[in-house]
């Protein structure tokens, strides 16, 4: 197994490393009280590559695949969290539409997602709870040659920075019964509804969409009638799991380089911190962690661009690197002391962040339900 990045690799982590360093500091006090995405960097985000990582080139994109988009929300999440967390979503709707979408439905909203032109956004959770997709309340019906949508959606990210979203809704009963459609969000019937005031990841816009006979062309319909399903749980399992787990990953650099920094210029009894074996063995421990976490990361990411068979692999990544990141911040706030609970260190916005990511994109009771099934799998009987 060869563990080393292509130069192509290495070149885009110092391009977005620089971007972010650069461009993003600026943004994050307004992020944290706002609660905004800042949108006049998606344009930049644009050019680098970032918006467009895991589209193909023919649609406005770059097509590096889904280990160098780990590369980009990580660098991304090293600085700020929020925004990965909203390009992660992005990616969802770019892949939503490139896997299940015509060539006409690529043609027209590919190419401004690549481009940083709008923001992607994937609705799936009804208020009814986002575990249980198939007992959503959320219907379309199809009448005459449109669908007419009815129902509301939460804790939608990019709900209020997005130009058009892929929403999730029941056509039928059952299982076979969701259907995926793209909706342009000037659609008569079609609005945004409250914004979402989270404690952590405050710059990536969350909120509601709410459908009130909301009448969708039918062309707009995303894959097969009854295929919604399929729709949902392949993007999130695929790239809405190895998103959230590179979110992970880039918050326990962050946490991993807090901890460090402060632990070897914080001085006590005349010499740093660090020196102590207190300290040592926390940090000895969000240093394994991230380890960990970075091979479990780059492998689910991997798996995916061979197009082999990764639910298994992102679900661990997702659920151990979301819970490492909130243990490690934890412990890093230990080793700030007081310090660690004052806003103008970034450590307690840290474990914000991470205390957000652990529900975020799937549960982590959901990512036990998929790890067990695999664990019991080679231990079932024949019948």
């Amino acid at each position: 197994m060869d563990f080393r990045f292509s130069e192509k690799e290495d070149l885009l982590r110092k391009s977005v490393r620089e971007f972010a360093e650069n461009e993003i500091p600026t943004k994050i006090e307004a992020m944290e009280e706002t609660g905004e995405f800042p949108t006049e960097l998606l344009e930049p985000m644009g050019k680098l590559g970032i918006t467009g990582v895991i589209t193909p080139p023919e649609y406005g994109g770059v097509g590096l695949g889904y280990v160098a988009r780990t590369i980009v929300l990580e660098e991304l999440g090293r600085v700020c969290a929020a925004m990965p967390m909203a390009m992660q979503v992005h990616h969802m709707a770019c892949a939503n539409i490139n896997d299940y979408g015509t060539d006409a439905q690529r043609g027209k909203y590919l190419p401004p997602l690549a481009k940083g032109e709008t923001m992607g956004c994937v609705a799936v959770t009804d208020p009814t709870g986002g575990s249980d997709v198939v007992g959503m309340k959320t219907t379309a019906e199809l009448k005459g040659d449109k669908y007419v949508l009815n129902g509301r959606k939460c804790f939608i990210t990019n709900s209020h920075t997005s130009d058009f979203w892929v929403v999730i809704a029941k056509t039928e009963e059952g299982a076979k019964g969701l259907s995926a459609f793209i909706v342009d969000k000037d659609t008569p019937g079609a609005r945004v509804g409250r914004k979402e005031n989270k404690f952590g990841l405050r710059g990536a816009n969350t909120g509601e969409l709410v459908f009130d006979d909301c009448e969708v062309p039918r062309e707009n319909l995303l894959g097969q009638e009854g295929g919604g399903l399929a729709v949902a749980i392949k993007t999130i399992s695929e790239t809405g799991r190895t998103g959230m787990a590179a979110v992970g990953l880039g918050i326990l650099t962050a946490v991993y380089e807090e901890a460090c920094k402060f632990a070897s210029e914080r001085t006590l009894y005349g010499k740093p911190i660090s020196s102590l074996q207190a300290i040592q063995f926390y940090l000895a421990e969000i240093f394994s962690q991230l380890e960990i976490c970075r091979l479990l990361c780059y492998r689910a990411s991997w798996l995916r661009d061979q197009n082999m068979r990764c639910d298994n692999e992102a679900a661990l990544a997702k659920y151990y690197t979301c819970e490492a990141a909130a243990n490690a911040a934890k412990k890093a706030i230990e080793i700030h002391g007081a310090y660690g609970i004052m806003r103008e260190y970034r450590i307690q916005r840290l474990l914000r962040d991470a205390m957000v990511t652990i529900p975020s994109g799937g549960t982590a009771e959901i990512a036990k339900v998929v790890l067990a099934r695999a664990a019991l799998a080679p231990f079932k009987t024949k019948s």
